[in-house]
This record gives structure tokens, C-alpha cells and sequence, in this order.
């Protein structure tokens, strides 16, 4: 053990009675001493005390725990420079294996207080880690390669600790810190059935926050200018406000500054909170975006310049769109101040569909820790076979996106022609287009819903590898996608994200009629970094 003075050795000046605890005896005087032929380095001390030539000097296959902050003692790629056989970890969280306390107190104090601990002892905190251990070695959920950008990270040198997106930590831990304090004799409550408490700590958690966090620890970093387009209503506002203020990215507001204002300081903000407001007062974007507009609708609808000018003037969701499209702004969430379809309509008066895609609206349940997706819920009201196998080619596009791996089921009252119905004819045609494409996921039906979602009909069907696994529902029609959707999110209490808006040629989507500011917060989120993902694209 050393302190900024040295090794803690015996006989040394002034060492107080906890430290003489630990000294012991050695020739070692420094950390350069000391570091020769270790085989692990655990520090909590301050940037750069480990140098490059210290690391080589350690055994083979060392532990290099740097976990100074917000500087480490040492920099992974410094150590990798005169190392490959280290196992490195820091307290950051840009690096692989963030030491994160967020990993480990929470759910020892949940552990610990469920069974009226007296005290949290030794066992306990020695039962929380090797739980987590045991969990790094296990295979990740999709929440966890969500949050991780779509990788899925296997225990080896980069992945020793669970992320701190793991759902499965508040499950794990407290019932191996429970089971210590029980064992110890330190619980005064017992619980009799550990299975019904763990699926108890399941049920806290809020699995669509965890796909959220991973992408917004994305957008962080890239700082996208995102439109509001209906900047004067209040979630609106107060969504732009916290997506600011979580450093999310650039809001930019469409509406009326005074009237902006004026609510900034009904919120308890100055009214010159530094935010940015824009409108059709300015001159020389309104030109742009006429120009721009006429050029795209004079042939189209056979609109005069002036006509064009009147709905960049009086339609924010026009302006916004415009923004976008001219490169002014990265991504765009409207909505919310009027019905889906009339947002929709003003949008694709400006924007295209993308080359070769079909549009539609693709909404993300998270419930009893699965993640479903469910199309088409916005667009087209009965969809044909042609167009029901374009909806789960792009839905399999925009679920990689999100880390998972796509399982199309095409839902129906029957399963696979049972009870025969010529309403299902559609779907089954949807799935030959599919075979015939020879598309790279997995998909299958018709099928009814809990034969896709429960794995208690695997043995009914076992030809199937979608029954009981599916993670992307198609409807036979808009109105059975919307009411399945809404009815799961409302008695199910379900936690729903969108609907999305996929096809669309740029980033934007649009909030349904009346959303919280958590769900307009969720949909800029997912524009910008839908943005991001175009952008990539692009250069690629």
C-alpha cells in the first residue's frame, strides 16, 4: 500500500495508527519499486502516477485498475502502447469496464433493507460481488447491446463488468445480499420465496429508460440541432428545456419569442434564458425555404411562389421541415398540438419517402422486461401483402438500429390458416414475398398474438423459430395495430415509445396528439439520433 509519500513500510516517519496497519516489511520505497512484478495495480489516487514504464515492468497478464476521476492514473491506450495482455479498468464511463458504484450500492441497500438487516457485514458485500462477477459471464440481454450503440459485449479483458444499463443487476444482487444477511443471522425478516421476490425487483424497473439512456448517451456526444417545432406549447417547451438542460443536444424553438418568453418565466426561468427562437420573421430563411418549397411543389400541386411563401409564413410543422431538409437543422419532433395525420400530411409536403422505402409509424412496447415492436400504426389503414413485407423489411432495419435482432411475426385471429379466413390471405402472401426476397431475418405466420409472444406453444409448433420468440408484430391492418398498441399500454401498463416514424427521408417524427414531455423528450432523442445514423450512412 502506498500513499502520496511512498510505500507504507515499517519504520517509516510518521505514519498515524491506520496506516502502520498496513505497512509492512520491504525494501520498496515508491510506486516504481513496488510495481515491479505485480500482478495487480489498484488505484484511487490521481492522474498519471502510473507511467508506461511501470506497466512493463508488471507480471505477465496484469489487473490495472485506474480509478482516479475524472483523470485516471493511467490512460487504457497508454497501457495497451506497451501492453496487450492487461485487463484495464477505470472509472470512466468512455472506456470498457467503468467501475460504477450505480453497479453495486443500490441493490445491496435493496438487499439489505427487504430482509430488515441490522447491518450490512462482510458476507453480504463479499455475496454482491460475486454476483456481479457471475453476471459479466453470463450473455447480455438486448437492453444491454441497445445501450452499448448495437454491440454485444462478451466477458473477456473489455467486458469483466456488467454495464450499469443491465436490468438483470436489480434482480441478481439483492437476492444474494439478501441470502448473506439471512444466512448471517443479521436479517429480521425472512423471505420465504426468493423466485417471487426476484420477479418483485423485476417488475421496478422501467426497461424502456435503459434503451433511452443508451441512445441519449449517444446524442451527448454529437450535440444535434433538434426542431421543436410547436415551441409555444407547454410540454413542448418544457421538453426542449430538459433536452438542453441534459445536455442532450441543441433545441431550437419554432414560435413567437414574446409569447416564449412570457412562458420561459411562468416556469421560474429568466426570460433570456439562452435558448434558441426562430420564426418567420426571418427574412433570409423564409426566402430559402420558399424558393425551396416552390421548386418542390410547383409541379406536384401546381402551387403559385405565393402560395408557397403563405405556408412557409403561417405552418410551423412547414418551417421546421424546411429547416431540416435545407440543412439548418438536424432532426425535427413535432406534433403533439394537433392530430398525427394533419402533422403528417404537412410533412410530407416537404419530404420525401426514402429511395425504395415504404412510410409508416412503428411503436416500441417495453413489458415484464420484453421489447416488442408493433407496425403499422399510423399510415396505411389496410395494408397489401407487398406493402405488409415492405413494413417488416424496414421494421427489421430500424430494430438492429436499436441493438436487437429481428423476429417478424404477422399476426391474425388464426395460426398458420387455422381457422380458415380470407382475411389472412394478405399476411400469408407476405410471407412468400419475404421467402422469395430471401430477406435476412427471421419471420413467420399468420399467427395469433400469444402464439408469437409465449414460448408455451413451441411444442405446437416446432417448424417455427418465430413462435414464442417474436419482437416485431404486424397487423393485419392500422386499426388493429393502433387499438392492440393502445390497449396494452393502457391496462398493460405498458411502457410504450413513439410511434416512430419510418421511411421518411429525413429525421423526423412526429408525437401524437397530447404527449407527456417525456415522450416528446424519447422522439427528439430518437430523431437526433436517426440523424446521426443518416449522416453515417452517407459518409459510408
Amino acid at each position: 500500500m502506498l500513499d502520496r509519500k511512498g510505500v507504507l513500510y515499517r519504520g517509516r516517519d510518521n505514519l498515524d495508527q491506520w496506516k502502520s496497519t498496513h505497512a509492512i516489511e520491504t525494501k520498496d520505497r515508491s510506486l516504481e519499486d513496488a510495481i515491479n512484478g505485480a500482478d495487480v495495480f489498484l488505484g484511487l489516487s490521481a492522474k498519471n502516477v502510473l507511467t508506461k514504464d511501470m506497466v512493463k515492468k508488471m507480471a505477465p497478464n496484469p489487473i490495472i485498475f485506474a480509478c482516479a476521476n475524472p483523470d485516471p492514473e493511467i490512460l487504457p491506450e497508454d497501457v495497451m502502447d506497451v501492453r496487450d495482455d492487461a485487463i484495464i479498468a477505470t472509472g470512466r464511463s468512455d472506456y470498457p469496464n467503468q467501475v460504477n458504484n450505480l453497479i453495486g450500492f443500490p441493490y445491496i441497500f435493496r438487499g439489505a433493507l427487504d430482509v430488515r438487516a441490522k447491518t450490512i457485514n462482510e458476507e453480504m458485500k463479499v455475496a454482491a460481488a460475486s454476483s456481479i462477477a457471475e453476471l459479466a459471464r453470463e450473455s447480455v440481454p438486448d437492453e444491454v447491446v441497445a445501450a452499448m450503440g448495437g454491440d454485444r459485449p462478451r466477458y473477456g479483458r473489455e467486458y469483466i463488468i456488467p454495464s450499469t444499463f443491465d436490468p438483470r443487476l436489480i434482480s441478481v444482487i439483492p437476492v444474494a445480499v439478501a441470502k448473506a444477511a439471512i444466512k448471517t443471522g443479521v436479517a429480521r425478516k425472512k423471505i420465504e420465496d426468493f423466485e417471487l421476490y426476484k420477479d418483485s425487483l423485476k417488475q421496478r424497473l422501467d426497461p424502456s429508460v435503459t434503451i433511452m439512456q443508451g441512445i441519449n448517451s449517444k446524442i451527448k456526444k454529437i450535440q444535434k440541432k433538434v426542431v421543436f417545432a410547436e415551441g409555444e406549447d407547454e410540454n413542448t417547451l418544457k421538453a426542449a428545456i430538459a433536452f438542453k438542460n441534459s445536455g442532450l443536444g441543441i433545441p431550437i424553438l419554432v414560435g413567437k419569442k414574446e409569447k416564449i418568453k412570457e412562458r420561459l418565466k411562468e416556469f421560474g426561468l429568466d426570460e433570456n434564458f439562452k435558448i434558441e427562437i426562430i420564426n418567420s420573421t426571418d427574412k433570409e430563411k423564409r426566402e430559402k425555404y420558399t424558393k425551396f418549397l416552390f421548386e418542390k411543389l410547383q409541379r406536384e400541386e401546381g402551387l403559385l411562389e405565393r402560395d408557397c411563401d403563405r405556408l412557409v409564413r403561417n405552418d410551423r410543422v412547414i418551417w421546421g421541415s424546411c429547416m431540416v431538409t435545407s440543412g439548418d437543422a438536424d432532426a425535427m419532433v413535432t406534433g403533439n398540438t394537433r392530430r398525427y395525420s394533419s402533422s403528417l400530411d404537412k410533412v410530407k409536403r416537404v419530404v420525401d419517402a426514402r429511395p425504395g422505402e415504404i412510410m409508416f409509424g412503428l411503436n416500441m412496447i417495453v413489458s415484464k422486461g420484453k421489447t416488442v415492436f408493433i407496425a403499422d400504426t399510423t399510415v396505411h389503414e389496410y395494408p397489401s401483402a407487398e406493402q405488409l413485407a415492405n413494413i417488416a423489411i424496414s421494421s427489421a432495419r430500424v430494430v438492429r438500429l436499436f441493438g436487437f435482432d429481428p423476429k417478424v411475426a404477422f399476426l391474425s385471429h388464426s395460426t398458420f390458416g387455422q381457422p380458415i379466413t380470407k382475411r389472412t390471405k394478405h399476411l400469408r402472401d407476405a410471407v412468400k414475398i419475404l421467402k422469395e426476397k430471401k430477406v435476412d431475418f427471421k419471420f413467420d405466420g399468420d399467427m395469433q398474438p400469444d402464439v408469437a409472444l409465449s414460448e408455451k406453444y413451441k411444442e405446437l409448433y416446432p417448424f417455427s423459430e418465430i413462435v414464442g420468440n417474436a419482437n416485431i408484430l404486424i397487423m393485419p391492418g392500422q386499426h388493429s395495430a393502433a387499438i392492440s398498441f393502445k390497449m396494452m399500454k393502457t391496462l398493460g401498463e405498458a411502457k410504450g415509445i413513439g410511434p416512430l416514424l419510418v421511411g421518411l427521408g429525413q429525421p423526423i417524427e412526429i408525437a401524437p396528439l397530447r404527449s407527456s414531455t417525456a415522450d416528446i423528450i424519447n422522439l427528439a432523442s430518437i430523431a437526433a439520433y436517426s440523424a446521426e445514423i443518416i449522416n453515417y450512412n452517407k459518409k459510408n
